[in-house]
Parts: structure tokens; sequence; C-alpha cells
């Protein structure tokens, strides 16, 4: 007999990304609360108190620092405290219309972006900032999480993710929580339930285990269990790829479900941090 393969989340070279590339970003902008400033060299979106001694890093994904929807949900981060820091980590070539993600991607890998990442972080902290949680969007998720596997960040966020592996999620060093979409061909249902079977594996410090939301929204796990990693596991009924920054406005699923998120998202920063 022979056994059926669990999808796998799909890797950078073979990314031809039309999920990632899905209702691309009007970047006309408006409502923002925040500014462009430098740090470390890079132009970033900040918002909230920069007198915080926390902050969270937001990784975009390929439509870059400047999408209005993610400089929004920035602003709703730093609404609960914290210093929100948004690197264009893409120097100004985010992906626009009619671009070829591939070419694009050969100048733009996520591990290329990771170093930058660790001059913001090293900025931040000296700046007098003694706690940071990132999180990563599609593209960024590859860069929060290699922040997680070397313990630059106290707590990560993936969210959609693309390009994270079993392998990545085996060397993460610090609470990692999980945002999935019921329809994601870049990292399906069942490789996120993959990813939640990893944390409950992993050995280590006296934490408490996170939960999973399956999708018919029924908790799954074992709370209270230590020995494992903290962590948070949640699949979104009805949503697609990129759907927490990139939702169309006439989806109220997508519009609810991206709500919905930035709950859980705000809740388990509270938590970590």
């Amino acid at each position: 007999m022979t056994r059926a393969r669990t999808p796998r989340a799909t890797p950078l070279s073979t990314m031809s990304g039309p999920e990632c590339c899905e209702n691309p970003p009007k970047l006309a902008s408006g409502g923002e609360s925040g500014d462009v400033v430098q740090i470390a060299s890079l132009n970033s979106y900040v918002s909230g108190n920069a007198d915080s001694k926390i902050a969270v890093l937001l990784v975009s994904d390929v439509f870059g620092y400047e999408a209005p929807k993610l400089r929004k949900l920035a602003d709703k981060v730093a609404s609960a405290g914290y210093y929100v820091v948004v690197p264009d980590f893409f120097h100004g070539d985010p992906v626009i219309p009619g671009t070829s993600l591939q070419d694009w991607l050969k100048n733009h890998e996520p591990l290329e972006a990771v170093e930058f990442a660790k001059s913001v972080i090293k900025a931040l902290k000296e700046k007098g900032v003694s706690k940071i949680g990132a999180a990563g969007f599609c593209w960024g998720a590859k860069v929060v999480v290699e922040l997680a596997k070397e313990a630059e960040i106290q707590v990560a966020a993936l969210l959609h993710p693309s390009f994270v592996t079993l392998d990545d999620l085996k060397g993460v060093k610090v609470s990692t929580g999980i945002f999935g979409a019921e329809i994601d061909k870049m990292c399906p249902p069942e490789v996120v339930k993959e990813f939640e079977l990893c944390f409950r594996s992993k050995t280590g410090a006296e934490v408490q285990i996170g939960m999973t939301l399956d999708v018919a929204g029924e908790e799954v796990g074992d709370p209270g269990k230590v020995g494992m990693i903290d962590h948070f596991v949640k699949i979104y009924n009805g949503v697609s790829h990129g759907w927490t920054t990139r939702w169309k406005d006439d989806d109220e699923i997508a519009m609810q479900c991206a709500k919905e998120a930035l709950e859980d998202l705000l809740a388990w920063f509270g938590k970590c941090l």
C-alpha cells in the first residue's frame, strides 16, 4: 500500500508564488500614526513610544514596509505599549506588479536580511530596549525563524509563513507562534500541524505547552505538559495565504480573521514579553 505523502512547505528555490503576490497593496497610504526613520542604515517605519523598553520587529512580506495594512497593523501593535519597528529589508526594491518573483528572490533571499535584522536589534538594545518580539509575514517568517534559532529575540510569531521548514522549527530556542491559513499552498494546514507536533516533541526548559486549533476550531494538545518549547499554533478558517496584511476589503471573513489574528498576536506577545 502506498502511503500518502504529507505536503511540505514550499522551498525558496521552487517558489513561483501566485499566493505570495495575490492582492498586492496600493502604496498610497493614509491614516498612519508613525514615522519613517533610519535605524542601523535601514529606513524603518516606527510607531509607538520610542522610550518603551519592549520593542516589536515586524518583517514584511515581499511587498515591503510601505504596505498600508502592514503599517496600520504596526500602529495597532504599538497601541498595546510596544515600540514597533518595520524595517525596509528590500532597500527600496519591493515586489511591484509585473515583477518576476523568481528573479526578485535571487537578489532578496530571506537569509540575507537576517544580518540586517541583527543590526536593527543591536541598535534597539543600544537605545535601552530590553526585550524584543518579532513577527514575520510570508517571506518575513523565514527571517524571524532564523532570529529565533539564534535567540536574538525573546518571542517569535510566524504568520502564513513561507520557506520555513521542519528543521527550522527544530532549531528554535524561544517561544514561537504560528498563524496558519486554511487555504495555503505555501504552508498548508498539514504542515502547520506537523510544526505543532515538532514543538510538542522538543525538550528543554520547563514551559507550558501551547494549544493548537484545527480548522474545525477544536482544541487539540496536552495543556500543562512540561518540557516543551512554549508555543501557539492556530489555523484560521476560510482564509488564504497573506490574509493578515492583504485581505480584500470586500471579504468579510478574511477581514474578521485578520482582526482575530491581531488579537491573538497581541495576546501571544503579552504572554511572552
